[in-house]
């Protein structure tokens, strides 16, 4: 593997194969697609949060003249308790996701899908969606960790369905899972402490606020028995394993084809509305298009979790961490499943604490099933804990980032699941921080005398996703390179892919042609899930250019009749090692394939590992209204380990989107429901989102620390820059009004309720 910096392609900045028809509105995506004879779909949703389900009666929506199928729960074949790998790699009971597809017997949150319709138009759709009539027995809802955890709260799942069973203790409860990480000797951690320190927050419901609604269209034919389906989701292969359960359809007979995706970040993961095309689309014997509206994607979709996370950590008075818990409660939502694993595990993966106790509860609630969002549950747990090592640094009167870096995560470390760091660059983000100007100046003063400043650091870690990825290259005769991937481009994969299979011939990589193929077309590819993308496809397209440089390498020795291995091919030319005067360029080289034995096709599959964690890192300056409650960010600087950075822009991108929705996670957005279960901000207008007049420019410091399970030395990127946001801005809020808000969102109304409190000593440092 290529430890060398002196690349020649590999962390330049080349044009995007896809801007140009982006940004004029040529690239097709998911509601693109229209096809002869295509029908609407439309989905008929519950308007109870909890209820059981006791009739459905689709006769006269059926009579409607333009409708040409209606669909129900009955129409899923599927409905044993076999555990199917969801396409984040979870098991999951295929049970709960044909009722989430579809409901059968309860309906479990408001906007749960029960029936659905296709129709010569949407209004005709709609129109036959208001006589379904949908006998309910309304049950109460449960929407928070509290009230799903009260003495009297309903159970929603009687008896759960989970890949390994809960503790006993947790029988006849909302708790649908637990797990348990422990090391060292606890007790004996906290007696040798000189200081510890305690805290607790809620978070709330977040969605990812991706731009495009999902959008899928559907068409079964007859004759041959095959299904095709064009949809925006980062994992074709995935939807189609997923709707092959589902309706016990090969998947040798199921084609998906990938559109171009408005965005995901982990939201477009699961299948919500394929199946239900399909089915309809198969029902109907014609296509069948659904696509969903903005209300439908925050109120039918995945979410993040909200919970309640407490951390609890001992310090010596020098300031070497001797011991920590962590107890993370975090919503499921109607069906088990939140990333509690993740959460814990990660919760203290920056650093090396000897005696570690780590609790995680999955717990059920009357809202969406949840889904991932970057680095799934670990800003949750990170919340906790870099806030409490930050109260830690204040109590000892030492550096928050000397403190850090004294306990910091290394190669050989040991995390809280047993498993050893490889190499890492915990200490390199750190020492970043320590010499950047941003943390050693000072703070800006107050813009009104009404004002406060203060500053805030913290630390974020993501493990990242391993997968299967498969690369094909055509030489093409006029010099150029068709570049054929699995992979659903989400963050610009499709040049940073480009570019590691460039770097290995030396060609340049705008005479390289990348596309994303269907499943017919590609081997299998996992899901662009977890920052996995660049780095296993990166790999992939690595192996394919080493293909094919030595089939080209055996073709120009067949022209020169000389030794294989006295040619070898780089920056462009076949060239003699033995004969100076004998060179022969790329593009030459492919006009004559025709004629000196055919094409040249190279393939690069891999299942790849040594993905290897990211670690980042943020300082923020922010000013308080005191008399609002209102937080203005005045500057903002997040720093991050990526290995190497294949393509700067994109890194620098990926740091800053995942920045800036950490911030709107910690100071705007929520979920709001009523006392019914209803969500009363499923909107773009009501669901507060951040604007460019909340975020100053985010200076990205890019850290390349080489991570050597990679051939270029390549880290996932995108998950980790969302989890310092919350801590750090908790931390820096804290710095300023000299106590903490321990809700996220801190949102106006939220500080402002503990600023005009006469008594703030339970939150004070």
């Amino acid at each position: 593997m290529q430890k060398s910096r002196d690349f020649k392609y590999i962390g330049k900045r080349p044009p995007r194969p896809d801007g140009v028809e982006k940004v004029t509105g040529k690239a097709l995506y998911g509601a693109d697609i229209n096809l002869p004879g295509l029908l609407y779909g439309k989905i008929l949703r519950s308007p109870y949060a909890h209820a059981n389900i006791l009739s459905i009666d689709t006769e006269a929506a059926k009579d409607i003249p333009g409708v040409y199928a209606v669909v129900t729960s009955e129409d899923l074949l599927k409905k044993n308790t076999k555990m199917f790998k969801d396409l984040e790699g979870t098991l999951t009971s295929l049970k709960y996701l044909s009722n989430n597809v579809l409901a059968e017997g309860k309906v479990l949150y408001v906007g749960h899908a029960v029936a659905a319709v296709a129709a010569i138009s949407p209004h005709v759709a709609l129109d036959a969606l208001s006589l379904i009539k949908v006998e309910y027995d309304v049950l109460t809802p449960v929407t928070d960790i509290e009230s799903s955890l009260s003495e009297h709260a309903p159970i929603i799942l009687q008896t759960p369905i989970t890949a390994s069973p809960r503790s006993e203790k947790f029988q006849s409860t909302n708790i649908v899972g637990d797990c348990e990480f422990l090391r060292g000797d606890i007790e004996n951690g906290f007696n040798e402490a000189d200081v510890v320190v305690e805290t607790e927050y809620r978070t709330k419901t977040v969605h990812q606020g991706y731009i495009e609604p999902q959008s899928a269209t559907a068409l079964w034919s007859e004759n041959d028995k095959h299904l095709k389906i064009w949809c925006s989701n980062q994992g074709h292969f995935s939807v189609r394993n997923e709707v092959s359960s589902l309706l016990e359809i090969p998947v040798s007979s199921i084609k998906v084809i990938p559109m171009e995706i408005g965005g995901g970040f982990g939201g477009k993961i699961t299948a919500h509305i394929e199946p239900v095309a399909a089915i309809l689309s198969k029902k109907s014997g014609k296509p069948v298009k659904i696509s969903l509206d903005r209300s439908e994607v925050f109120q039918c979709t995945g979410p993040t979790s909200g919970g309640i996370v407490k951390a609890k950590i001992g310090a010596t008075k020098n300031g070497e961490l001797t011991a920590a818990t962590c107890d993370v409660y975090l919503e499921a939502g109607a069906y088990p499943g939140s990333f509690i694993e993740n959460a814990c595990n990660t919760a203290y993966a920056p650093y090396d604490i000897p005696n570690l106790k780590l609790n995680g509860y999955d717990v059920v609630t009357n809202k969406p099933k949840t889904g991932a969002y970057r680095a799934p549950g670990t800003p949750n747990s990170a919340l906790a804990v870099e806030t409490a090592i930050d109260e830690i640094s204040r109590k000892l009167n030492i550096d928050p980032v000397h403190l850090r870096l004294k306990n910091a995560a290394d190669k050989g470390t040991r995390k809280a699941d047993g498993t050893l760091y490889p190499e890492i660059g915990m200490k390199e983000t750190a020492n970043s921080v320590l010499e950047h100007k941003h943390y050693s100046e000072s703070l800006p003063e107050p813009s009104n005398k009404s004002f406060k400043v203060g500053r805030g650091i913290a630390f974020g870690y993501s493990g990242n996703i391993n997968g299967a990825a498969t690369v094909v290259a055509n030489v093409v005769e006029d010099g150029t390179i068709t570049l054929i991937t699995g992979a659903v481009d989400i963050g610009g994969t499709r040049i940073s892919i480009t570019q590691q299979f460039a770097e290995v011939l030396g060609i340049d990589p705008t005479s390289i042609n990348p596309t994303v193929a269907d499943t017919d077309s590609i081997g299998y590819t996992s899901a662009s899930v977890g920052s996995s993308a660049s780095h296993k496809n990166g790999w992939a397209a690595y192996q394919c250019a080493l293909d094919m440089k030595a089939q080209l390498e055996k073709r120009v020795s067949e022209i020169w009749n000389v030794p294989e291995n006295t040619v070898i091919f780089k920056n462009g030319y076949a060239i003699s090692k033995t004969d100076s005067n004998l060179n022969i360029s790329f593009k030459e080289l492919a006009s004559l394939l025709d004629e000196t034995g055919g094409p040249i096709t190279g393939k690069g599959t891999v299942d790849a590992h040594g993905c290897a964690g990211s670690f980042s890192a943020n300082i923020v300056d922010l000013e308080i209204d005191m008399e609002t409650g209102k937080v203005n960010i005045l500057k903002y600087t997040a720093f991050q380990d990526v290995g190497k950075a294949i393509h700067p822009s994109y890194v620098e991108g990926q740091m800053q989107g995942g920045t800036v929705q950490g911030i709107g996670w910690a100071l705007h957005e929520e979920y709001v429901f009523d006392e019914k279960g209803k969500m009363t901000n499923p909107s773009l207008l009501d669901y507060r989102m951040p604007t460019p007049w909340d975020v100053p420019m985010i200076d990205t410091q890019i850290i390349e620390h080489h991570n050597p399970g990679h051939p270029y030395g390549a880290r996932g990127v995108g998950e980790s820059s969302i989890v310092p946001p919350l801590p750090a801005i908790s931390n820096a809020i804290s710095d300023a009004i000299g106590f903490r808000i321990p809700e996220i969102p801190m949102s106006p109304s939220n500080i402002y309720r503990f600023i005009s409190r006469e008594d703030n000593s339970v939150f004070t440092n």
